[in-house]
C-alpha cells in the first residue's frame, strides 16, 4: 500500500522506474552468467576485463552500464541485446 501511494509521486516514480532498469539488467547478467555455468572469472576472460568488472556489472546498485559493454556482453554470451524506448 506504501509503495502504491509513493508511485503516485512523479519524481518517485521517476527514481524507482530508473533503479529498477539497473536491477532487472544486473540480475539478467548474473542469471545467463549462471544458466551458462560461468564463474564471473570465466566471463570477465571472455570480455577480456577482470572478475571486479563482472562483479560490477552483476551489482544491482551499479548505475554506470555502457551501450558498448552491454553489446559486448551480450556478444561474448551469445544473446542479442534489445534497447527499447516504451
Amino acid at each position: 500500500d506504501r509503495l502504491k501511494e509513493d508511485l503516485k509521486d512523479p519524481e518517485f516514480r521517476k527514481a524507482f522506474d530508473e533503479e529498477e532498469i539497473y536491477a532487472s539488467l544486473a540480475i539478467q547478467i548474473a542469471k545467463i552468467r549462471q544458466e551458462e555455468k560461468l564463474t564471473q572469472q570465466e566471463l570477465a576472460k571472455r570480455l577480456h576485463t577482470t572478475q571486479q568488472t563482472v562483479s560490477r556489472l552483476e551489482n544491482v546498485h551499479n548505475e554506470s552500464y555502457s551501450l558498448g559493454t552491454l553489446i559486448k556482453l551480450a556478444r561474448s554470451l551469445d544473446k542479442r541485446l534489445k534497447v527499447e524506448l516504451v
